[in-house]
């Protein structure tokens, strides 16, 4: 069941139990970023919102954020991340996106940045009129995906590093998990916390995923779910 909730007069989120998306409109064209975890009507919903054409670009291909992707014949997204898509059944062309690509939906510019690590196609949404960063799943106060198959912990620490040299362009970090919004400051904190991980300086306690044990790094603002060290 999908909760609905204004941001202002031209943007939307959509609460899909504990994933959430976007609707961005703009002058000419609209925008849905991803397409929630169990919602095939996703498409429906946006358009229950908006008269304007919509497209729809995907942060990344994990199936929690392309459930309603079907209902679209095209879908941006970054070209590293086509794998994971099609290996969770994402049909449909991709337009390919890449870091600095701007997609245009009328006097309201969305400039891509790439964020690999948490995937390896993962992209952040910089909507430059609004100051507003959508980090995806790279950037938010939950408990972030870095165990198993295309997870990079070395990659993610480089990407928050690169994103931070966007700061001073948004007021506002709007994760697809945890809480919304979550102040830019969060970034530079979750550096800390990744490179904790990787020195081996971080506590980790096992805990239970999808049938198998991962590691549970928690620090005060956030969380990462990483693959159990080796012995």
């Amino acid at each position: 069941m999908e909760n609905v909730f204004p941001i202002n007069e031209s943007m939307w989120r959509i609460e899909n139990g504990g994933v959430r998306y976007f609707l961005l409109c703009g002058a000419e064209r609209a925008a849905l970023v991803d397409t929630g975890m169990r919602a095939p009507d996703a498409r429906e919903i946006a358009e229950s919102l908006t008269d304007e054409p919509l497209i729809l670009i995907n942060t990344h291909a994990d199936p929690d954020h392309i459930s309603g992707n079907a209902a679209f014949e095209r879908a941006y997204m970054s070209p590293a991340e086509e794998e994971n898509y099609r290996s969770h059944g994402g049909a449909g062309e991709l337009v390919p996106v890449r870091e600095g690509d701007v997609i245009e939906l009328g006097d309201r510019p969305l400039r891509i940045i790439d964020i690999p690590g948490h995937t390896p196609g993962s992209i952040a949404i910089l909507d430059e009129k609004n100051r507003a960063l959508i980090g995806g799943d790279s950037v938010q106060d939950g408990n972030i995906f870095m165990f198993g198959a295309r997870r990079d912990l070395e990659k993610y620490i480089e990407s928050m590093r690169h994103l931070n040299e966007y700061a001073g362009l948004f007021d506002e970090v709007w994760p697809m998990h945890g809480s919304f919004p979550v102040k830019p400051e969060l970034i530079g904190k979750l550096i800390e916390g990744a490179l904790e991980i990787r020195a081996g300086r971080a506590q980790g306690e096992p805990v239970e995923r999808f049938g198998g044990k991962v590691c549970l790094y928690r620090f005060p603002y956030a969380g990462f779910l990483c693959d159990m060290p080796q012995q």
